[in-house]
């Protein structure tokens, strides 16, 4: 399919709440190939459609388990229930480059959703599964891992987030050398 540019850090786009989707279409279909091809490119576990500026409520995550295989799979209008337990982890997000911070998630949860076909998704999730899949159910949101931090946090990644959204761009992320940053 394609890879498609990353929105950064102060785009609109990043703080809407995405639209519920209602078409399980060939357009669906492909935005999904996108968004992994692109996670990819900027070498990631995870990637919200809002991300690539189109404000529908899809992710897709590719996370690595401890057993070595792979979570793969979309994520079609996420709910999460039941969060059980918390957990201090390190995140990061491709809109965001540069930026990594410890951030508060629970560490386990039920995934209510659809994939790209319609078909059902209802499962428990836990570990960094669990963290990513919140991390990209909160983009949908409009919301950004930073704001799930401290306001002395968040004031002390003021200057590095308005750089970001002048559109300065730390010389050290280039996706094309695959070298992006997280989800």
């Amino acid at each position: 399919m394609a890879v498609r540019p990353v929105r950064i850090y102060g785009d609109p786009v990043l703080r809407q709440k995405s639209a519920i989707v209602t078409e399980f279409d060939d357009s669906l279909r492909s935005l999904v190939a996108d968004l992994y091809d692109t996670m990819e490119a900027y070498n990631g576990v995870g990637l919200a459609a809002n991300q690539v500026g189109v404000a529908q409520r899809v992710f897709v995550v590719d996370v690595p388990q401890e057993d070595g295989s792979r979570e793969r799979f979309a994520v079609v209008n996420p709910v999460l229930e039941k969060r059980e337990g918390h957990e201090k982890g390190e995140e990061g997000c491709l809109s965001m480059p540069g930026i990594t911070e410890d951030v508060v998630r629970a560490l386990s949860l039920r995934l209510k959703a659809v994939d790209e076909f319609g078909k059902p998704i209802d499962r428990r999730v836990e570990g960094y599964l669990a963290r990513a899949i919140q991390h990209e159910a909160d983009h949908v949101d409009g919301v950004l891992f930073t704001d799930r931090l401290s306001i002395v946090r968040r004031q002390l990644l003021r200057r590095t987030l308005d750089a970001l959204s002048r559109g300065e761009i730390p010389e050290s992320y280039h996706p094309e050398r695959g070298e992006g940053k997280k989800s």
